[in-house]
């Protein structure tokens, strides 16, 4: 079998009250990703405003280090809950199905209330970009049950690791 080719992926959380040292849905996507044999590109928190979270992924979609940025909060319905708002206009292509199946997983661990995610995935500027819910369960459902084999680049038929590294940009 073909090695798997690492990623640099940034950890962004949304809170207004998370710190580095309760930031435990960053850690645990962290941990998950460098134990998959990624790189942790950044880290950051920021708070929960759509201008403030658009300007952090704005900038890891222009810099061509980062290939994929994953966001951690903001997702649901809450007054403050804007990442969607915030992340969404910057897509040049939806992954619709990921919230979809998201959701899916989701709903077997958590039920009806999974109708409240408002989590999405998209691809820009050759950057694959998904917004998880704040919770750590939600972390692990989305790390375990999707981005761990969309971002190993020998996962078949298809994943997104392929549409990002440099040289191929294609499913394969």
């Amino acid at each position: 079998m073909e090695p798997m080719e690492p990623l640099n992926i940034a950890i962004l959380t949304i809170s207004d009250t998370r710190t580095e040292a309760t930031d435990r849905s960053g850690q645990t996507l962290a941990e998950r990703l460098t134990d998959a044999g990624h790189t942790l590109a950044e880290k950051r928190i920021v708070a929960d405003d759509v201008y403030r979270i658009r300007a952090v992924v704005a900038g890891w979609i222009a810099d061509p280090a980062v290939q994929v940025v994953i966001t951690t909060g903001g997702t649901g319905f809450t007054g403050r809950d804007s990442t969607p708002e915030a992340v969404s206009v910057l897509l040049d292509k939806h992954i619709e199905g990921f919230g979809e199946h998201f959701r899916r997983l989701s709903g077997d661990e958590i039920g009806s209330s999974t109708i409240q995610s408002r989590c999405l995935g998209g691809l820009a500027n050759a950057t694959v970009v998904f917004c998880l819910p704040g919770s750590t369960g939600a972390c692990r459902t989305g790390w375990d049950g999707i981005l761990a084999e969309q971002l190993d680049s020998r996962h078949k038929p298809c994943n997104f690791a392929n549409l990002v590294i440099p040289g191929r940009g294609q499913h394969g």
